[in-house]
């Protein structure tokens, strides 16, 4: 079968041909429909050697955002029939400590979470066929298209679970600030609008198209990136800030403009990973607001992402590759001009 994989740090992945893996017992092989491209791949890609934490050993095929279709079962599997539509579960944890009993394999206290095409020892789904180790990590579709379900699996629950975690907060006069309206913030934006009902929803990017499209996917407002957004964020706020602030981007100045414009008593969410360090003194952030950099999100929330989609509450706005053109697809993801998601279709 052909699989997408990167064979040396710091230089493109490259298209090749490898054996279809065979499932063993308590395993199960998945027909690949659709691989979200993410940018967590490109800092991978664009790493000088493994990334901190990974055991990574080259060559390994990337992509861990993956639905398809049911190929083969393993022995000893059921509940699942040959061709069933499915969405893979990316962190794919011991099954056996504390937080993996919890569902929250994406916080394993024995394999950091580490699933497919990240690195940690499992190839991913760029390829026409993917092997998945147990079948509590597929999740049924139902009527839902894996081609375009595939974002779900971390686009959608990334967001879901930065989102869910500050409810709380969010009660009727609040306001939350999504800062970078890619593919991650423009289903972040369309989970707040489902699951809150009076809260003001912000939008902040430096695309004008991005924004175009955040105000479609649910924005109250779309503010283009700068000082005139903090001033108008302060203004919508009658000067205390957002009670969350979620930085989708991650870079030195999103987490400044996150630091303003976040409020006394708030949540300030660090989900991108572009690299940049939150400015903290006694100040900066205001007085007990409190910072998290959540990973991923659990096994049930992601069933909770899939019943929102077959509910027509959320929904990915994808643009389809076949798997040849691939790394077209990472540099447009690299130069910004995917407005939603970019997904790998081995299988179209």
């Amino acid at each position: 079968m052909r699989a997408f994989q990167l064979v040396e740090w710091k230089h493109p992945p490259e298209l090749r041909e490898v054996p279809v893996p065979e499932p063993a017992p308590g395993q199960i092989l998945v027909k690949v429909a659709g691989a979200g491209a993410c940018h967590s791949d490109l800092h991978i890609m664009e790493a000088p050697g493994p990334p901190p934490g990974l055991a990574t050993e080259l060559p390994f095929t990337l992509g861990h955002e993956n639905a398809g279709w049911v190929e083969s079962l393993g022995a000893g599997v059921t509940g699942f029939t040959l061709g069933e539509p499915v969405i893979v579960y990316g962190c794919w944890g011991c099954g056996i400590c504390a937080n993996c009993r919890q569902g929250r394999e994406n916080y394993c206290q024995n394999l950091g979470g580490q699933g497919p095409g990240l690195g940690g020892g499992h190839d991913g789904g760029m390829a026409e066929y993917l092997l998945v180790p147990a079948p509590r990590y597929l999740i049924p579709l139902g009527t839902l298209d894996p081609c375009q379900a595939a974002p779900l699996s971390d686009a959608g629950l990334t967001g879901y679970h930065a989102v869910k975690r500050s409810l709380h907060l969010l009660g009727p006069g609040a306001t939350a600030v999504v800062i970078g309206a890619g593919g991650l913030g423009q289903m972040t934006i369309q989970i707040l609008r489902a699951l809150t009902t009076a809260t003001t929803i912000v939008a902040v990017d430096t695309d004008t198209g991005k924004l175009n499209t955040a105000m479609h996917m649910g924005a109250d407002e779309a503010l283009p990136s700068g000082d005139e957004a903090i001033t108008r964020i302060k203004d919508l706020t009658g000067q205390q800030g957002a009670e969350l602030v979620l930085d989708m981007v991650g870079i030195e100045p999103t987490l400044r403009m996150a630091a303003q414009i976040a409020r006394t008593l708030g949540h300030l969410t660090i989900v991108g990973i572009g690299g940049g360090a939150l400015p903290v003194n006694f100040t900066s952030p205001p007085h007990e607001c409190s910072v998290a950099s959540p990973y991923w999100g659990t096994l049930p929330e992601l069933m909770e992402v899939i019943t929102l989609a077959q509910q027509k509450r959320i929904r990915m706005l994808v643009e389809h590759f076949p798997l040849e053109r691939a790394n077209e697809a990472y540099r447009l993801l690299h130069d910004g001009k995917i407005q939603g998601r970019a997904v790998i279709t081995p299988h179209a």
